[in-house]
């Protein structure tokens, strides 16, 4: 008898998941487990605290929903307390589990816990699938350590790849074993925020994609993706694309089908353009590892950011003298979001205005983002500061053109009291000795 093992992460989902497909061809009994990694939990090096209240109840809805999801379909799913190498070597020592099914993860301590336990468990076959990606790696038209130094000269070489259409959901697995460690038990559900921003899970994921499909907004996207608020002026896919209950070959799919029914233009474009972003950072965390959180970054140019814990706090809170990075840190702190260009005015401001290392801005939204992904994060942060795949050296925001620019009437400053702040940035200094005003 056959056994195999699933590893879930970021692909919380049953629909257009390959690995689902396998273990049904391959094994007589399946263990489906998802690592709840301590690290999400506790406080970091850069002083952040694990997840937030919202990431954690985003991500806390998504696992409801896929482990009904399987259970509908004869499974269970099961969730460790431990990281993923401790659970994984767990079950492999107390289970004969020959086969491991997984989606290829860019990030450096996913891919270090897997390739431990291959060379560990050298009998056990590991079939790893592409479902967080639109391409297979062995689309890509170079080897993934020679990936373009640029996004432009990415997105000439693979725009015109053909995209695997999404593999419908799977009808039925292999049965379950009973698993009982006092670690690894099975998912009990949660309850659920009703005043939350999003909703976690494929259910929610498919009702986003459906109702922005059946718009006419796809056509405008080009001229609203820059707006500060406004739940229509973006596609607001990013959260079940990082949970991985929506797929990105599902989102191409459907733009397909939009623009043969409705016509494509620049704007329809333009949300492939932005798949293709979020594509290139998932090859560029493969390719870089450990680089990605190095404060040189991949470009091994030393940034002079530095810490300040009181700037960092107040940035965090939103009590800086920038009234517009005030009003976009407060709307992360409250829904657990916030615009792709509110992302880069808060990263220029604490890079460049208060002089912090980037990597605490990254740690910070990686703790309070619902739509955290590992490369799309820690990639644009070093595009911002300087040290990543950004051509230009780094990009330094005007605050008060910005602002001008996007919010001219600060509309949105005032919603989100950008305007209350501190009139000391400082009240003490680098070494922590008290400033005194003059």
């Amino acid at each position: 008898m056959k056994l195999g093992l699933i590893w879930f992460g970021n692909d919380l989902r049953c629909a257009d998941q390959k690995m689902l497909w396998r273990a049904a061809q391959d094994v007589d009994q399946l263990i489906c487990v998802y690592c709840d990694e301590p690290h999400h939990k506790r406080p970091s090096r850069y002083a952040t605290q694990g997840m937030s209240p919202q990431r954690r109840g985003f991500l806390n809805q998504g696992l409801d929903d896929v482990a009904q999801q399987l259970q509908d379909l004869g499974q269970v799913l099961y969730v460790s307390q431990l990281d993923a190498f401790n659970s994984l070597s767990l079950l492999l020592n107390e289970w004969p589990v020959s086969h491991i099914y997984r989606n290829h993860h860019g990030g450096w301590d996913e891919r270090q816990a897997l390739k431990r336990i291959a060379t560990l468990f050298p009998d056990v076959k590991i079939t790893m699938d592409y479902g967080l990606s639109l391409f297979e790696r062995w689309q890509l038209p170079f080897h993934v350590n020679d990936l373009p130094h640029s996004f432009s000269k990415f997105r000439r070489l693979v725009e015109s790849i053909d995209i695997a259409s999404p593999l419908p959901r799977v009808l039925e697995l292999p049965p379950a074993p009973d698993v009982k460690f006092e670690m690894i038990t099975a998912w009990k559900a949660k309850p659920i925020d009703d005043s939350a921003l999003f909703t976690g899970g494929e259910l929610a994921a498919q009702q986003q994609l459906s109702d922005y499909f059946s718009t006419d907004l796809p056509s405008t996207y080009k001229d609203v993706r820059n707006a500060l608020d406004g739940w229509e002026n973006s596609t607001k896919f990013s959260p079940w694309l990082a949970q991985g209950s929506l797929s990105a070959r599902q989102i191409k799919t459907m733009l397909d089908v939009y623009e043969n029914d409705k016509g494509a233009n620049e704007s329809t474009y333009w949300i492939y353009f932005e798949l293709l972003w979020r594509e290139y950072f998932h090859w560029y965390a493969s390719c870089h590892g450990k680089q990605l959180f190095l404060v040189e970054g991949v470009s091994k140019q030393r940034n002079q950011g530095s810490f300040y814990a009181e700037r960092f706090r107040k940035w965090c809170q939103g009590n800086t003298p920038y009234p517009i990075v005030n009003a976009c840190m407060k709307q992360l702190n409250q829904t657990g979001y916030m615009s792709n260009r509110g992302r880069q005015i808060a990263a220029s401001c604490l890079i460049y205005e208060l002089g912090i290392d980037w990597r605490y801005g990254a740690a910070y939204f990686e703790q309070q983002l619902v739509d955290y992904d590992v490369g799309s994060n820690w990639g644009n942060w070093q595009y911002i500061a300087g040290v990543g795949a950004d051509p230009r050296g780094g990009r330094r925001f005007n605050l008060q053109k910005q602002t001008e620019q996007y919010d001219p009437k600060q509309q949105f400053i005032n919603k989100w009291q950008g305007q209350e702040f501190d009139a000391q940035l400082d009240s003490v200094d680098a070494a922590d000795w008290p400033i005194y005003p003059s």
